[in-house]
C-alpha cells in the first residue's frame, strides 16, 4: 500500500511544474508536487516574461499578477540590445527590443491586457509555489524521484527521502515530469525526441556590482560585448545580462564543449567581468558560477498513458527568445483544465491525449526558433570581420574600418545595421509568442479553414477566433464603465461562450448543455444596456462572427468551437461541440442528447 495517494503527482517546482500546481489547487484538484532539492531556484536562469505567460498569472488572480508587477523589471527599462566592445567602450550599435519600438509597442498594447517584463527565476518560482502550497497543494522538498510503474487505475510512484534515505511511494491518478532537461521521467517513459544534447558549452557568472555609470542612461537587459582575443577561439561574443537594475548581472560566457568544463574561481569570475566591462579595476562580490550546454532537443510525443512531460523535460534550448519559462508554463496551463476535467468526470480520457497533440508542435517550433537564433548572429560576426580565423590584429582592423570614408566602410556600415536589424527574430520574435494554435479535437473547426497570416506569423500576432487560436483581447466595460479583458471574462477553470444581444438564445442553450453534462457554462452576452458592452466596438470586430453567433473558450483562453450565427437549434450544436471537445463517448451521448430532448 502507498505511503501517500493524491489526484496527480508533480516532479519538479520549476515554472512548469509550480504553474501547474497552482492551476491545478486552483480547480480544486488534488495535487503533491516533490522537489529533490531543499529549496528552490537558486540563479536567476529564466527571466524575460512575456505577455501570454502574464495572461496565465492574471488567470491564477489578481494578486499573483500583482505580485509578479511589483518584482520585476518593467518593460521600458528592459529597453533597446547593445552591442558594444566593452561596456565602457565604444558602442558598436543597439536594436530596438521587446517591444520598445513604437510600432511594436502598439501592437503590444492591442494584443493583450498585461505587458511583458523581465522577471528572475529566483522570484518567479518561488510566487508560482507560493500560490499552489497557499491554495492547497501538498510540496515535499528533498525527496527525489526514482521510478514509477502504471497500471489500467493509476501510478506508483517511488522516491527517496534525501534527509532520511528512506524511500516511499506515492499512489497518484496521474504523473508529470517537469523535472528538468535531464528529465529521469522522460527517460522512464522512452519518449521520442529529436535533436541533439550538448551543442556547445555556457559558463554563467552570478556578481553584484554598481554599473550605474556605464548603462543606466541606455537601459536594457541584455549587453553583448563583442571583443578580438577574447578566450574562445581567438574570437568572442560575451553577454552581460541585467539581473536587478543596474547593481546585479550575470555574464554568460561560452566554452569550448569538445573540451572539459572550465572551473570558474573568484579570480576567473572576476578578470572575465572586468574583460567585458572593460574597467580593469572593477571589484565584483561573485555570487555564483556553474556552467551548462546548450541543446537542441525536443520530445516528438509529451505523454504515455498516465504520464506526462512538461517544461524542460519536453523542450530543451538555448535562453534564445526567452521561450522557456513562458512555454513550460503555458504546457502547464493546457494541460491542467484537461486533467480537472478527466478527474472530476466531466471528460473522457482522450481528452488527455490532446495535450501532446497541441504542446509538441510547439515544443518543436520554440526549440528550433532558440537555436536558429543563436545562428542568425552570423552576419554580424561577418560585417565586423570577426567570422573566421584568430588573427586579433586583422579583426581589430576590420572593426575600425567601418568608421572610414570608403565605399567599403560604407557598404561594411550597411551590412551591419541590416543584421543588427535582423535579429528582431529572436528579440521583438511577438508572433513567436501569441502566435500558437492548435490542432486537436479539442478544437472543434467545423471545416472553417485557418486564416492565413497577413504578416510574418514570428514577428507578428495575428488574432481570430478561429478554433484552436488563443482568444483575441478586446476592452469591454461594466455597467459601472470600468474596463475589462476579453480574457478576464474566461478562463479561471470553466467553458465560456462569449456572444451578443442576439444571440442571448445561447444562455438557455448553455445551461441545457451543462445540465446534461453536469458541468457550469458561463455565458456573457455583450451589447448596450446588457452586464458587458463594447464602447469601441473592438470585440465585435476581433468576434469574426455575427452578433447571434458564439465563441466557446475553453479554460485556457482558447478558442474550443464558435457558431458564425445562430442556429436553429442552438443547444443541439453546443451538445454536438462540447461532447466532441470533452470526449464524451457515444453512450454519455446518447444519454445527454435524450436529457436535452
Amino acid at each position: 500500500m502507498a505511503d501517500i495517494t493524491t489526484d496527480v503527482l508533480i516532479i519538479g517546482t520549476g515554472p512548469a511544474g509550480s504553474a501547474t500546481a497552482a492551476l491545478l489547487s486552483s480547480y480544486g484538484v488534488e495535487n503533491m508536487v516533490i522537489n529533490r532539492y531543499r529549496w528552490l531556484a537558486n540563479t536567476p536562469r529564466a527571466h524575460i516574461t512575456n505577455q501570454r505567460t502574464m495572461e496565465v498569472l492574471r488567470d491564477l488572480g489578481p494578486e499573483v499578477v500583482a505580485e509578479a508587477y511589483m518584482h520585476c523589471t518593467e518593460q521600458d527599462l528592459m529597453g533597446e540590445n547593445v552591442f558594444c566592445e566593452s561596456l565602457a567602450g565604444e558602442e558598436i550599435g543597439r536594436m530596438k527590443s521587446w517591444g520598445s519600438h513604437p510600432l511594436s509597442r502598439a501592437e503590444h498594447h492591442l494584443s493583450s491586457p498585461t505587458m511583458m517584463n523581465d522577471l528572475p527565476q529566483t522570484l518567479m518560482e518561488p510566487l508560482l509555489f507560493k500560490t499552489a502550497c497557499s491554495r492547497g497543494t501538498q510540496a515535499r522538498m528533498s525527496t527525489e524521484y526514482t521510478s514509477h510503474v502504471q497500471d489500467a487505475d493509476g501510478v506508483t510512484t517511488t522516491c527517496r527521502d534525501r534527509l532520511t534515505g528512506k524511500d516511499i511511494t506515492i499512489r497518484s491518478k496521474y504523473l508529470i515530469g517537469a523535472d528538468g532537461g535531464n528529465s529521469k521521467v522522460a527517460e522512464d517513459l522512452g519518449l521520442p525526441f529529436e535533436g541533439k544534447m550538448g551543442v556547445g558549452g555556457s559558463m554563467n557568472i552570478l556578481f553584484r556590482a554598481d554599473l550605474s555609470k556605464y548603462v543606466a542612461h541606455r537601459p536594457s537587459v541584455l549587453y553583448w560585448v563583442m571583443q578580438p582575443g577574447a578566450d574562445v577561439g581567438g574570437i568572442g561574443m560575451g553577454l552581460v545580462r541585467m539581473v536587478r537594475p543596474w547593481n546585479e548581472w550575470l555574464i554568460v560566457w561560452g566554452y569550448d564543449i569538445n573540451q572539459p568544463a572550465p572551473e570558474v574561481t573568484p579570480e576567473v569570475a572576476t578578470d572575465v567581468a572586468r574583460q567585458l566591462v572593460g574597467d580593469p579595476d572593477l571589484e565584483i562580490e561573485l555570487l555564483s558560477a556553474n556552467t551548462w550546454t546548450v541543446n537542441n532537443m525536443y520530445a516528438t510525443h509529451m505523454q504515455k498513458d498516465r504520464v506526462f512531460i512538461m517544461g524542460d523535460a519536453a523542450h530543451r534550448h538555448p535562453p534564445s527568445n526567452g521561450l522557456g519559462s513562458n512555454t513550460s508554463i503555458q504546457d502547464g496551463f493546457n494541460l491542467a483544465w484537461k486533467l480537472a476535467a478527466v478527474i472530476r468526470g466531466e471528460a473522457g480520457p482522450a481528452l488527455l491525449d490532446t495535450y501532446s497533440q497541441e504542446r509538441a508542435p510547439v515544443a518543436r517550433q520554440i526549440v528550433t526558433r532558440a537555436n536558429q537564433s543563436i545562428a542568425e548572429f552570423g552576419p554580424i560576426f561577418e560585417a565586423l570581420g570577426m567570422d573566421g580565423g584568430t588573427d586579433i590584429e586583422k579583426i581589430q582592423a576590420s572593426m575600425d574600418a567601418r568608421c572610414d570614408a570608403t565605399d567599403a566602410a560604407e557598404r561594411q556600415r550597411e551590412a551591419l545595421r541590416k543584421a543588427f536589424a535582423f535579429k528582431k527574430y529572436e528579440f521583438d520574435a511577438h508572433g513567436v509568442e501569441m502566435n500558437q494554435r492548435y490542432a486537436s479535437p479539442a478544437a472543434v473547426t467545423d471545416g472553417q479553414p485557418e486564416p492565413e497570416f497577413a504578416k510574418d506569423p514570428e514577428l507578428h500576432y495575428q488574432p481570430t477566433t478561429w478554433p484552436g487560436a488563443r482568444l483575441p483581447h478586446a476592452w469591454i466595460y461594466d455597467q459601472e464603465g470600468k474596463r475589462h479583458s476579453t480574457l478576464d471574462l474566461t478562463g479561471k477553470g470553466r467553458f465560456t461562450i462569449l456572444t451578443g444581444i442576439s444571440g442571448e438564445r445561447w444562455t438557455e442553450a448553455a445551461e441545457t448543455v451543462g445540465k446534461a453534462l453536469g458541468l457550469n457554462i458561463t455565458v456573457h452576452v455583450i451589447g448596450p444596456r446588457r452586464t458587458w458592452v463594447d464602447h469601441h466596438g473592438d470585440w465585435a470586430t476581433a468576434r469574426e462572427t455575427a452578433e447571434s453567433g458564439c465563441v466557446l473558450v475553453r479554460p485556457d483562453h482558447h478558442v474550443a468551437w464558435r457558431a458564425m450565427e445562430l442556429p436553429d437549434d442552438p443547444a443541439g450544436e453546443l451538445m454536438r461541440a462540447m461532447t466532441a471537445i470533452l470526449d464524451r463517448g457515444s453512450e454519455s451521448v446518447s444519454q445527454a442528447r435524450e436529457k436535452v430532448a
